[in-house]
């Protein structure tokens, strides 16, 4: 039987399908409903032939993806970047085109395979990505808050304790403005119970996760970064060094090297974006807050880049040093052991 090669060009109502075989002729071309039902049948006549099926990462590529393994097909997910390189070196753009050229680089092996997120850890990056957005719903309805009442010259007073007794004590005499700014106000009340509820299910989480509980051992290394790191890492194994999880999250400087020039500029922040904000969180606050001694090694070595550098940049290096620390506790089932400068 002939090997054949799929490539899958994949939106939210509909999938373009191409097949072709090894010699790149096309075998055969469909747009389907994207269901995973709907593109096996599609896919059916080719079943005990196919050696590749490729899908780019996209809004929809993990569940595709996790659904169509579990029908047996040989999946492969390729950075969208990457393809998108390709793809746009065509002339005419279309959803067919994207998908023959999909199977195109299935059959040649040009692409690098992204690592799909099992179901597990989608659901924790869901439930971040959700307390995040009601954190900043609640900043931004207080930045909207503040920018409204000193358009009128008025500033919140400050020897109140909590903010809605502020915002209450200034509105007192200011009917027509009341009935504007207090709505905005239970929204933001309703964008902190929310976020309260995310926020303790997050802490649940963590308390019940032993990869977790022992990250949480290191200094600054909280609830909010513990779950982000094992929910966007997924599966430590896929790297075969520590020191490899820097730069898949973006905290490696950025190499330029031609003929005479080598030279390393800025961070790459090619990585996730969530996590290296948050590992930069928790570096931050194991620099700054973290008392001295409790730190060990990490705040000293910190502290002496900081003098010699900036304090950026003695950030983003503490926030790579623990993003491999954190990798090889969770490989070597191990905790964080203090010693002192």
């Amino acid at each position: 039987m002939e090997k054949c090669y799929v490539g899958l060009d994949v939106s939210k109502e509909e999938t373009s399908i191409c097949v072709c075989n090894q010699s790149g002729d096309v075998l055969s071309a469909a747009r389907v409903v994207t269901d995973p039902n709907t593109i096996l049948r599609a896919l059916s006549k080719h079943t005990g032939s196919m050696q590749c099926v490729v899908l780019e990462t996209g809004r929809m590529a993990n569940w595709l993806y996790n659904e169509l393994c579990d029908r047996g097909l040989p999946m492969v997910c390729i950075d969208a970047r990457q393809a998108h390189a390709v793809l746009s070196q065509m002339h005419n753009k279309t959803d067919a085109n994207d998908a023959a050229m999909l199977a195109e680089l299935a059959r040649t092996g040009f692409y690098r395979k992204v690592e799909v997120k099992s179901r597990g850890a989608q659901e924790r990056r869901a439930l971040l990505k959700a307390r995040e957005v009601a954190l900043k719903s609640r900043v931004n309805v207080e930045n909207t808050i503040r920018g409204l009442l000193a358009s009128f010259g008025l500033r919140l007073p400050k020897h109140l304790s909590t903010y809605e007794q502020r915002v209450h004590a200034l509105l007192r005499d200011q009917q027509v403005l009341s009935g504007i700014v207090l709505p905005l106000l239970e929204l933001r009340t309703a964008a902190l119970r929310q976020a309260a509820a995310l926020t303790k299910e997050m802490a649940r989480y963590a308390k019940e996760d032993e990869v977790c509980q022992r990250l949480m051992t290191i200094p600054g290394v909280g609830p909010v970064s513990a779950v982000t790191y094992v929910a966007t890492i997924d599966d430590p194994s896929r790297f075969s060094k520590s020191r490899s999880v820097g730069a898949y999250l973006g905290l490696t400087s950025r190499r330029y090297q031609s003929g005479d020039m080598d030279y390393g500029g800025r961070i790459s922040k090619r990585g996730d974006a969530m996590l290296r904000s948050t590992l930069y969180e928790a570096a931050s606050s194991l620099l700054n807050r973290v008392k001295p001694g409790k730190g060990s090694g990490l705040q000293s070595w910190a502290r002496a880049l900081k003098a010699r550098t900036s304090h950026k940049k003695a950030v983003v290096a503490l926030a790579r040093k623990l993003a491999v620390l954190m990798h090889a506790i969770w490989m070597n089932g191990t905790t964080f052991q203090t010693k002192e400068a």
